[in-house]
């Protein structure tokens, strides 16, 4: 039999065996209902017999059709500001790649530090930072505009994937790969996933995650991963070329090829520092009342408009960019549905059941074994917004119902919904693409991955706790 037809057939029968299934006490038949059409979503976002765009359509219009939704409560997770936050910035980072400012930056970084393979790979990863203020899709990021610059320099330090991968292009590929599993947690508009993540918080918790609470959070954890992960590979995993010297040579002339600074780099560096500007500030409202408070979305509107007048971007260089609308596409199908589930009341009592199961329990642990179940569950992801999708609202409910504080549970899960990516060769989408390069087999990568995964845990659960305890967040 088809694959796919198998595949549809497990999507479809798992949300009929729900529905059909006796009704919980204390749960609203509709509610009940609407749980087994998202269940059914989620699977089939995770088993995919069809593209997940038009799974999203098709459960959109059973849900109206069978009367649980009205179609414009089906269709109200279109008109979600955090959806359309995340298709800006997708096309801001199109900018960033289109202008070459991507690519500027990862070189003049280079230039800097490429003295030896450790100072290069963290080159690379302090390029990712900077462009991960405020481009979302990590695939661009790594795949577009950091992997073609490590697969050339891997070729000119002559480590090719049959012919002495472990020169330097093992290292490198799994470094700058490691590098963007924790510059995709330290912002929201890191990963497209992170978004998600503030827009069910803010339903099934009913707080908000603003850009600067996020990333002040991350802000301390991260730097410390950042700067001990690509150490750790170097220990553990040690390239056999120790000093590049040759990296600030190639560099320089790549800084020369592409001469001084485009009127489309200046336009995009102007635009994403007024972004960033602007985010900081409707985030420090609270605390300076004058400050300028610009909706997260409109900011991010405004620097796709900028690029737009001044012709950086072309509207056909808006439609081509499918993942963006893509995106909008399932996660407006799944903040929606998300959004009245919480409405109709079946997370607080899922929350409430589930916390009755584990009475007794502080919360402290319980959140500490959550945020372990979380992390290794992604074993069995190929997404992490189908992670995010499947776990995310239902996780941090419980965490919640057990004592957590809402806004320590919401961020704790945010930020491991990116650090899981560092496990396996399937975990997002930058993954196959360093991992198809060669240079690793599947052991290695996932030795490597589980290793950095205990590491990153014991950074943001340990000395990140700390942190957050002086940000008030607990």
């Amino acid at each position: 039999m088809n694959k796919d037809l198998v595949r549809a057939i497990v999507t479809v029968a798992v949300g009929a065996v729900i529905w059909f299934a006796p009704v919980p006490a204390g749960v609203k038949p509709q509610a009940w209902h609407l749980f087994a059409i998202f269940v059914s979503t989620i699977l089939g976002f995770i088993l995919q017999p069809l593209p997940m765009g038009s799974i999203a359509v098709i459960s959109l219009t059973f849900t109206a059709l069978v009367g649980i939704l009205k179609p414009g409560e089906v269709l109200s997770g279109f008109a979600n500001g955090t959806i359309w936050l995340i298709v800006a910035a997708f096309l801001f980072a199109r900018g960033f790649i289109k202008s070459g400012l991507g690519r500027r930056i990862a070189y003049k970084f280079m230039s800097i530090l490429g003295g030896s393979t450790l100072s290069l790979g963290y080159s690379l990863v302090a390029s990712d930072l900077v462009i991960s203020m405020a481009t979302p899709s990590n695939t661009a990021r790594a795949g577009g505009i950091l992997f073609p610059i490590a697969r050339s320099l891997s070729s000119a330090f002559g480590s090719e994937p049959g012919d002495a991968p472990r020169r330097f292009g093992s290292y490198m590929m799994q470094t700058v790969y490691q590098g963007n599993v924790v510059t995709s947690a330290m912002f929201m508009t890191a990963m497209a996933g992170n978004p998600l993540c503030v827009e069910l918080a803010r339903k099934t918790l009913n707080i908000n995650i603003t850009w600067i609470d996020w990333a002040v959070a991350a802000i301390v954890p991260g730097l410390v991963s950042l700067i001990v992960v690509p150490y750790l590979l170097y220990l553990i995993y040690p390239p056999e070329v120790k000093k590049t010297p040759e990296a600030k040579e190639i560099a320089a002339a790549e800084l020369a090829k592409m001469g001084p600074m485009s009127a489309a780099e200046k336009i995009v560096a102007g635009a994403f520092v007024l972004a960033l500007a602007l985010w900081v500030a409707a985030g420090l409202q609270k605390a300076i009342p004058w400050a300028p408070n610009v909706n997260a979305t409109i900011v991010a509107l405004l620097a796709v408009s900028i690029m737009l007048v001044t012709r950086v971007l072309d509207w056909k260089d808006v439609l081509e960019e499918k993942g963006a609308w893509d995106t909008l596409i399932w996660m407006g199908t799944i903040v929606g549905l998300a959004g009245f589930l919480a409405k109709l009341g079946f997370i607080p009592w899922f929350a409430k059941y589930v916390s009755a199961n584990i009475a007794g329990v502080a919360w402290v642990p319980a959140l500490a074994i959550l945020l372990v179940v979380y992390m290794y569950a992604h074993y069995g992801f190929a997404s992490l917004t189908a992670h995010i999708t499947a776990m995310y609202a239902a996780f941090t409910a419980v965490a919640v119902a057990a004592g957590a504080p809402p806004m320590l549970a919401a961020l704790s899960f945010a930020f491991l919904s990116n650090l899981c990516m560092s496990l396996t060769h399937y975990a997002a989408g930058p993954s196959p693409i360093f991992f198809n390069a060669g240079y690793l087999d599947q052991g290695t990568w996932w030795r490597l991955g589980f290793i950095v995964s205990v590491v990153n845990l014991v950074i943001w659960a340990g000395l990140g706790s700390m942190w957050w305890k002086i940000l008030g967040l607990w």
